[in-house]
């Protein structure tokens, strides 16, 4: 049987971490403040090119990168590669935050060289995608989208982030969920108010996302966004 750590070898572990999450924090946002106004693009790792969720991902990155917005994702496959090859093909900063995982996924070939950030810690990792995107795009995804989804949601609600655009691409995906919400969170529970329900936009039309973002930014400043 193994030996377990007593508390004073755990205590000198947690000493160590610290620099190592303080080394992430550092790195991440000396780099991040290089690359300008950026939209992070969450969804699945495991869509396929050949679906139509992936497809529109390519086309809403590209849109937006023509409109001079760079693109951030979690650097891996599915929606993270098509958001990336979107903002290449739309000549605008192709960012990737990838995070080590047991089951190990490589980063997408869509990333721009100087952009790549290699993360341990989720929290890290979550931080930057947060502060140093000026909206958000939710398209279809699984626990990880959900969890990215919800802490958005909750930090803009709470005034910890300043409002900014939060958009929902996916209807058919997205309207149970939202269902739900409205119905039983808000309608039979209360547990949300009414605005609430106007923090975020759902549609389809990728030029119908550039629209929201840039009117938006026609009476708002383009900055980090985190209150930290």
């Amino acid at each position: 049987m193994a030996k377990k750590k007593n508390w004073s070898e755990l205590k000198a572990d947690s000493s160590w971490r610290m620099f190592k999450i303080m080394s992430e924090f550092v790195d991440g946002f000396e780099k991040m403040e290089r690359f300008g106004p950026c939209i992070s693009i969450f969804g699945s790792a495991r869509t396929k090119p050949d679906n139509k969720y992936y497809k529109l991902a390519v086309e809403v990155g590209e849109k937006l990168a023509k409109e001079g917005y760079g693109i951030i994702t979690g650097g891996g496959p599915g929606i993270m590669e098509a958001g990336n090859l979107g903002a290449q093909k739309g000549k605008g900063a192709s960012v990737g935050l990838h995070i080590e995982l047991h089951m190990e996924q490589d980063w997408n070939d869509y990333i721009d060289a100087d952009k790549l950030l290699i993360f341990k810690y989720f929290f890290a990792r979550k931080v930057m995608f947060i502060r140093y995107a000026q909206a958000f795009i939710f398209m279809p995804g699984g626990f990880g989208t959900m969890d990215e989804m919800f802490e958005v949601l909750t930090l803009v609600q709470t005034k910890k982030s300043d409002k900014v655009p939060l958009i929902f691409v996916g209807e058919q995906y997205w309207k149970g969920l939202l269902d739900w919400v409205k119905e039983t969170m808000l309608g039979e529970e209360n547990y949300i108010h009414e605005k609430d329900l106007k923090l975020f936009e759902i549609t389809d039309d990728p030029d119908r996302v550039v629209k929201i973002i840039n009117n938006f930014y026609k009476k708002e400043e383009l900055k980090p966004n985190m209150r930290l």
